[in-house]
């Protein structure tokens, strides 16, 4: 019996220019891939920044809120200041004895707003762009919060409030 080879002519395989143009194609690919999934990152975490900010803005809105609520009387200072008394008041553990509390912001921007009492000086929130407290009378206040999370001078987050003193007049 005969065994017969068969040659294929032209088993050459790919040039060194074939494989360069599909190395060069196939890094432009997964640039644009790194690209795409570099900017969905980069938004993904613009937006959680953003998120944050506005939760901490809220917080910091309700404590002042609150805190000038039951105020018994507004210690007028200037539009980005504001001092209340707050008068004696009872918890189910017992009387709280009364205390003043000042909203303070240096009207810099990106500056933080100080909580000042008597127990000391806090940083209620950074970054502000804006505070405004306006008194309509002297049991009313109108206050315009506003944080600028990126730094760019835009506020990014504004937060409004009326607030009546509820304990205004006792």
């Amino acid at each position: 019996m005969m065994l017969k080879i068969f040659y294929i002519k032209n088993q050459k395989g790919f040039s060194l220019i074939e494989m360069m143009v599909v190395v060069v194609i196939l890094g432009l690919i997964v640039l644009g891939l790194v690209t795409f999934f570099t900017g969905g990152t980069k938004s993904w975490v613009a937006g959680q920044s953003q998120l944050e900010a506005q939760r901490e803005a809220r917080q910091a809105m309700d404590q002042m809120v609150r805190e000038i609520r039951k105020g018994k009387n507004i210690i007028f200072g200037s539009d980005t200041t504001i001092r209340v008394a707050i008068p004696e008041f009872r918890t189910d553990s017992g009387t709280i004895a009364a205390y003043n509390v000042t909203y303070d912001w240096s009207g810099n921007a990106w500056d933080p707003i100080n909580r000042i009492v008597s127990s000391g000086t806090n940083i209620l929130i950074n970054n502000v762009n804006n505070l405004h407290f306006t008194y309509p009378d002297t049991s009313k206040v109108h206050i315009v919060l506003e944080i600028d999370v990126d730094r760019d001078s835009y506020s990014d987050i504004t937060l409004n409030s009326n607030i009546n003193l509820r304990n205004f007049g006792l």
